[in-house]
C-alpha cells in the first residue's frame, strides 16, 4: 500500500507519467472495436427480456423440493410448450417462470405442473404478470435516461465548457452500449433490476470523468501565458495526477459488486442478484475506462482545434526545438575522460598580463 501511495504521489507531482493522450488513437480503436462487438451482439442475439417485459406466469413451489432445476425446466417446457426459467431459492423452493402465456393457459399449466411435481395444485402458487407493466417500466427508464443526459450536458457546459460536456456524453453512450451489448452476449435476463443497474452506473461513469475535468480546468486557467506545455500535455498531467485515485475508487466499488455477481449469483444461483450486479460490474469498469481513455483525450482533441491552442502548440514546439538545438551545441568540459583534449576557445579572449611587465621601472610596480 505504501508503494501504491508513493506511486500516486509521484504521478500527482508529475515526476513520472504515462502518455494517455498521446496514444489516444489506440484507445479510440479499442473502444470502437468493443462497441461494434456490443452492437453486433444486440443485433444478432438481442436482449433476453424478462417476464416483466413479455408477460407470463410465475409459479412457486413449497419449500424442501427434491426436484432438480433441470427436471423442473423439462416439466415446465412440456406443460407450456415454451422455454421456462427455473431458479432454486434459498429456502429450497423452486421459482418457475414462463413468458408469453395468458390467464386461461396458466391455469392448465398449473394443474399439469402440480401433477408432474407430485404437489397439490393449491400448494403451487401462481402469479400472472402483464406485459404492460414492463412496458411502463421501460418507458419510464428511457424518459429518465433522456432527462438525465440533458441535465448532465447542461450542467457540464455551465460548470466547465461545451467540449467537456460533449466528451462526457460520448463516454456515457459508450458505457451504456457496452453494458447492454454484454447483456446480449452473455444472455442474462433483462429485468427491472437490470434497468435500475443501468441507471445507477450513469452516476459512477461520470464521477471519475468530472474529477479529471476539474483538475484539467484548474491547471489550464492561464495556459496561453506560458510556453512550456500544450493543452494535451496538461490534459495528460491531469489524468496521471488523478489516476491512482480513480483506480482506488473503482476497485472499492467493484469488490462488493463482484461479490454479488460471482458469489451471490454464481454459487447461490440468485437470479435477481445477477440482473443488477452484472450491469453494475460492467458499467463501473467501462466508466473507469472511458474517463481515462475516452473523455479526457477527446476533450484534448477538441481543444487543440482552437486557434489559440494551435498557436500555443506552435510556440511550445518552437521553444522545445530551440532548446534541443542549444543542447546539441554544448560541449563536455575538459578532463571529464582520461585523454580528452581541452576544447578550443571560440571568440576573443583576454591575454594574461606578462610577469615581466613593470620590471626596470623605478617603482618596480606593474602598470
Amino acid at each position: 500500500m505504501s508503494k501504491l501511495g508513493n506511486l500516486g504521489a509521484r504521478l500527482h507531482r508529475g515526476e513520472i507519467s504515462y502518455d494517455f493522450v498521446g496514444k489516444r488513437k489506440i484507445w479510440y480503436g479499442v473502444s470502437i472495436l468493443i462497441t461494434i462487438t456490443a452492437i453486433l451482439g444486440l443485433a444478432v442475439r438481442g436482449l433476453n427480456m424478462g417476464i416483466e417485459f413479455q408477460g407470463g406466469a410465475v409459479f412457486t413451489t413449497p419449500t424442501g423440493m427434491s426436484t432438480s432445476v433441470a427436471q423442473a425446466e423439462e416439466y415446465a417446457k412440456e406443460a407450456s410448450g415454451h422455454e421456462a426459467i427455473v431458479q432454486k431459492l434459498g429456502n429450497g423452493s423452486l421459482r418457475i417462470q414462463i413468458a408469453g402465456i395468458d390467464t386461461d393457459k396458466s391455469d392448465q399449466i398449473k394443474q399439469t405442473l402440480a401433477k408432474d411435481l407430485n404437489l397439490n395444485s393449491e400448494k403451487l402458487a401462481a402469479d400472472l404478470v402483464g406485459p404492460s407493466w414492463g412496458e411502463q417500466i421501460a418507458s419510464k427508464a428511457w424518459q429518465g435516461l433522456g432527462i438525465f443526459m440533458v441535465l448532465v450536458v447542461i450542467y457540464l457546459a455551465i460548470a466547465f465548457e461545451w467540449r467537456m460536456a460533449l466528451a462526457a456524453l460520448v463516454a456515457l453512450i459508450h458505457d451504456i452500449t457496452i453494458t447492454t451489448g454484454i447483456y446480449a452476449l452473455v444472455g442474462f435476463e433483462v429485468t427491472p433490476g437490470t434497468v435500475i443497474g443501468l441507471l445507477t452506473i450513469l452516476g459512477y461513469s461520470l464521477y471519475d470523468t468530472v474529477v479529471v475535468f476539474d483538475s484539467l480546468k484548474e491547471q489550464t486557467k492561464d495556459i496561453t501565458k506560458q510556453t512550456r506545455f500544450t493543452y494535451s500535455d496538461i490534459a495528460n498531467q491531469s489524468i496521471n495526477g488523478t489516476l491512482v485515485r480513480s483506480i482506488n475508487t473503482t476497485v472499492v466499488a467493484l469488490l462488493p459488486v463482484a461479490g454479488l455477481l460471482f458469489i451471490g449469483g454464481g454459487f447461490l444461483g440468485a437470479g435477481t442478484l445477477n440482473d443488477i450486479s452484472l450491469s453494475l460490474f460492467v458499467g463501473l469498469a467501462a466508466g473507469a475506462y472511458s474517463s481515462i481513455f475516452i473523455a479526457t483525450p477527446l476533450v484534448a482533441d477538441l481543444k487543440e482545434r482552437e486557434p489559440a491552442m494551435r498557436a500555443l502548440r506552435k510556440r511550445v514546439l518552437a521553444k522545445r526545438a530551440q532548446a534541443a538545438a542549444g543542447e546539441d551545441l554544448v560541449e563536455a568540459p575538459a578532463g571529464d575522460e582520461p585523454g580528452d583534449a581541452a576544447p578550443a576557445v571560440v571568440g576573443p579572449r583576454n591575454q594574461p598580463a606578462s610577469r615581466t611587465r613593470g620590471r626596470g621601472r623605478p617603482s618596480g610596480k606593474r602598470r
